[in-house]
This record gives structure tokens, C-alpha cells and sequence, in this order.
């Protein structure tokens, strides 16, 4: 993994956090999975260490302000320096979803205290120590509602277009010479819980299993032609390229 050794993932006790966790795990690194349910994810984490793995469990919530400084320190003391990380805690909202118009101010707020602020104070918490090992990379995790506006997805797809952007303007300000990448990905429609709860009518034979996509995501960060800094990416495409370049 080009020097990396250290990972932490947010929203890791179910779908596509806890597949990443076991990716990245199976390849050497010591990762830190964090999420607000504690009971998922300790249980995944000592599945995983019965295995031999280095991986550990942290309960937090990354939308709320004083739960950061925590998560890092605690993150830190089991891994060491985290080299990467992984901001994929995300939240629709309430479901059934709603329009704009029926959407509470305190629902929107909480999607872009999720999806966008917790993104925002973990990378700038994480930042400092990456700038002075000249290492790091951190993925966000995005959707194809950040670029297309699809009715009743408002607050997610408003949060994760902030996202998207607060990536380009990460790159934007941090040198490649700092040593440090930043990307975001959009890893398609998955089989997780917050795809049956967005759209509980969907078959799940046509949505992509979230290991499949985590082994994606991993290659894009562990690949000798890296994902660009700042750069946004589908693993359909990343995918489709790849397996016609083989």
C-alpha cells in the first residue's frame, strides 16, 4: 500500500464501511472503524481480530463537534498515525424520503452535519499530522444525487454536492507536494440498509454487493496510477476501465 499502514473508516459497522474495513484489513493495515452503534461494530471488529487483523472499534458520532478530537486521539493510541481516511458515515434523512418542501430545517441541518461537517473536522483534525509525514489520503464517499437532482433526495443530494466541492477545494489548497491526496468516490447503488431505506421496492440482484465495491475503492487507493488528487470517481467506470485494460 505504498507506505500506508493505518486507516479509519467512518460509518463502519454496516454496508460498505464494514466491507472496507475488511479490504483494507486483509491487506496488512491496521484499520479503525467508527460508528454510532457500538454493538455492530465491535462485532465485526472481533470477527475480524479472530482472523489475525488488526482492527479496532470506536463509538462516535462525527456530527457531533466534540465527538472528533476524541475518535482521533482514541484512533491514534490503537493504530498509530492514520494515514488514511475514509469518510463514509453518511444519512438520508428521514424516510420515506421527502420534498424540499416538507423537509424540516433540522433534518437538512443534521444531513449536512453527517455528510459534510463531520467530513469537514475529521480531515482537518487528521490534517496536521498527514502535513508533517508528508502521507495521507482521504476518500469521501459521495452519490450520484450530489450531481443529479432527483425529486424528494434534497437534503442527501444537497450534502453530498458539498462534499463533492469541499474535495475539489481540499486539492485545490494542498500541494501534491504535501504528500497528501484527497478524491472523492461514488461507489453506485449498493445492497445496504440505506438503499432499502431510500428505495425499499429496489431488487437487490440489480444493486452491487458493498464488498465488490469496497475492493474497488481499495485499488484506487493502493494502484500505481493512484486516483487524482482531487479527482471525482465512479468504480462503475474505474471498474470498467480496468477490466478491459486487464
Amino acid at each position: 500500500m505504498n507506505g500506508l499502514q493505518t486507516a479509519l473508516i467512518t460509518g463502519g459497522s454496516h454496508g460498505l464501511g464494514r466491507a472496507l474495513a475488511t479490504k483494507l484489513a486483509e491487506r496488512g493495515l491496521r484499520v479503525v472503524i467508527a460508528a454510532r452503534e457500538l454493538a455492530p461494530l465491535k462485532a465485526h471488529a472481533e470477527a475480524l481480530q479472530r482472523r489475525g487483523l488488526h482492527v479496532y472499534a470506536v463509538q462516535a458520532d462525527v456530527a457531533d463537534k466534540e465527538a472528533i478530537y476524541p475518535l482521533v486521539a482514541q484512533a491514534t493510541l490503537l493504530a498509530g498515525p492514520i494515514d488514511i481516511l475514509i469518510n463514509n458515515a453518511s444519512t438520508l434523512g428521514p424516510t420515506p424520503l421527502r420534498l424540499l418542501a416538507d423537509t424540516d430545517c433540522e433534518d437538512l441541518e443534521l444531513a449536512l452535519g453527517v455528510n459534510v461537517l463531520g467530513a469537514f473536522r475529521l480531515t482537518k483534525a487528521l490534517l496536521g499530522s498527514m502535513l508533517l509525514r508528508k502521507r495521507g489520503v482521504v476518500v469521501n464517499i459521495t452519490s450520484d444525487a450530489s450531481v443529479q437532482p432527483y425529486a424528494t433526495w434534497g437534503a442527501y443530494g444537497a450534502s453530498k454536492a458539498a462534499l463533492d466541492q469541499l474535495t475539489r477545494i481540499w486539492a485545490a489548497e494542498l500541494p501534491e507536494s504535501a504528500g497528501i491526496r484527497v478524491f472523492a468516490v461514488d461507489p453506485g447503488e449498493m445492497d445496504t440498509r440505506m438503499h432499502q431505506a431510500a428505495v425499499p421496492d429496489a431488487d437487490p440482484t440489480t444493486l452491487a454487493p458493498p464488498d465488490d465495491v469496497a475492493t474497488h475503492i481499495v485499488d484506487m487507493i493502493a494502484s500505481d496510477e493512484p486516483a487524482a488528487h482531487g479527482a471525482r470517481l465512479e468504480v462503475t467506470t474505474w471498474r470498467n476501465r480496468h477490466a478491459s485494460a486487464a
